[in-house]
């Protein structure tokens, strides 16, 4: 198991969401994840909450495929493509991540606004880094 030491110093001030500032690492692998998106496995894609769901959903079954789980998790990065939107995605991860991450340690994420991704109707995509 990777030690895995989550944290934000108070010299860098208090988090602006639910994520923390740094992830300190001592591993034997890590796991990168692809962005996953609010798409199902027969590509089906429901509104900005329903999408929030299921970028979580899918990269909890990705974690689960290489013997990983939440724990693992040491970074994300987020792709949204609409400001508006961020408000919706915070109130999600206040609602999802304690359950995730119950020491309340949430890893380190970076949020970017772009564009579109790779089809229109797709509003976010998560990319994963793991520890094992």
């Amino acid at each position: 198991m990777a030690d895995i030491k989550i944290f934000s110093p108070d010299t860098l001030g208090k988090p602006l969401g639910p994520y923390s500032q740094i992830t300190r690492v001592k591993a034997s692998e890590f796991v990168f994840i692809a962005g996953q998106v609010g798409a199902d496995r027969d590509g089906k894609v429901g509104d900005f909450d329903a999408q929030c769901e299921q970028v979580y959903a899918n990269i909890a079954t990705a974690l689960e495929s290489v013997g990983a789980g939440w724990r693992n998790v040491v970074e994300f990065t987020t792709y949204m493509v609409h400001s508006q939107d961020i408000p919706k995605f915070m109130a999600y991860r206040r609602r999802a991540f304690p359950a995730f991450f119950a020491d309340g340690n949430y890893p380190p994420n970076t949020l970017l606004i772009v564009d579109r991704l790779v089809q229109e109707p797709l509003l976010i995509e998560v990319q994963t880094v793991a520890a094992l």
